[in-house]
């Protein structure tokens, strides 16, 4: 097997899964996915279903369990328990079937240094006899790598393009990016998600990445999960997400505190008179019943972008787990 880090099993797998597969079945189907670490589950639990197409976003706090995930789908991590398939194929025990289906880059790139980026290219071209030679080279030239540079000689952002390379340029049905974009310039980042990854999704390839960048998953995620503690507190459309979560904000009497909060409140906050009330679920009857139940002459309805859904839910967990240790 070949991928961004350039690890290398030398048999190839005696079957494969035909490039003929019903739209209607999943690409990625995870069931109670469990991994520990000591007596830390890093992951806990998690469940989640990718259709063809999906372009999923995956975010967290640092620990949240992400990197752990993609690791374990790339069978770089044995689970403790649960079920994971890749295009229908359960990968504990079909995982040569399907592994030339399947792109990955890793947060940590291990290419090695001594190749020349032709070189790369050619060995890892070897195991893919779906290889795109036209994107390969569009890639060459969109990312200015010069074929006859060593890696050594990249600098860290040229590593991370020369990573992303070979990880798509055999079309996978399935593509894990671990932070892709961590190293490129603003301008490569563009040209990255509005090209390839633009051209890659056309193709109908199902893209599972995690990003602490909140505007690059708003930017191309149509599908966003939230993770804390190795658990999926959000797995919804990013649209959905940002339609249904909505900020109360609130001016109260000196001295004074909302005496209702919707069963829906993702996080609350006060400092002074000012208040503010993160919901999901948002509808204008919940609007009127907290105005109305707070005994209140105005709430103002505020929108929030991805990352300030993001960090509402994550402070609002922060602030359950501090008061069940209460």
């Amino acid at each position: 097997m070949v991928y961004a880090q350039i690890h290398v099993e030398p048999e190839m797998p005696e079957e494969v899964v035909s490039d003929q597969r019903p739209d209607s079945q999943p690409v990625l189907e995870i069931k109670n996915l469990v991994k520990r670490f000591g007596k830390r589950n890093v992951v806990d639990g998690l469940s989640l279903t990718l259709e063809r197409g999906n372009v999923y976003g995956l975010i967290g706090p640092n620990g949240a369990g992400k990197s752990t995930t993609l690791r374990m789908l790339m069978r770089l991590l044995v689970s403790d328990s649960g079920e994971v398939s890749v295009l229908g194929r359960d990968i504990d025990t079909q995982f040569q079937t399907v592994k030339h289906r399947i792109g990955f880059v890793p947060e940590s790139h291990h290419i090695y240094a001594w190749m020349p980026i032709r070189q790369v290219i050619q060995f890892t071209r070897s195991f893919y006899p779906n290889w795109n030679d036209q994107l390969c080279d569009e890639l060459l030239s969109l990312f200015r790598l010069e074929p006859q540079k060593k890696v050594k000689q990249l600098s860290k952002g040229m590593v991370a393009k020369l990573a992303l390379l070979v990880a798509v340029c055999h079309e996978p049905d399935l593509l894990l990016l671990d932070e892709p974009l961590n190293g490129l310039d603003p301008i490569a980042r563009e040209e990255f998600m509005d090209g390839v990854l633009k051209s890659i999704c056309d193709c109908g390839t199902t893209i599972l990445f995690s990003s602490h960048s909140m505007e690059d998953v708003q930017r191309i995620a149509d599908r966003v999960g939230i993770l804390h503690d190795g658990r999926l507190l959000v797995d919804s459309t990013t649209d959905r997400l940002l339609t249904d979560t909505k900020r109360f904000q609130i001016v109260v009497e000196p001295g004074s505190k909302l005496n209702w909060m919707p069963e829906s409140t993702v996080y609350s906050s006060q400092i002074g008179r000012e208040a503010t009330v993160t919901v999901s679920g948002f509808s204008p009857a919940l609007h009127e019943e907290f105005r109305v139940r707070n005994s209140l002459d105005e709430v103002r309805v505020n929108e929030v972008t991805l990352e300030e859904a993001f960090k509402d839910y994550i402070r609002g967990q922060y602030s359950n787990d501090k008061n069940e240790g209460v």
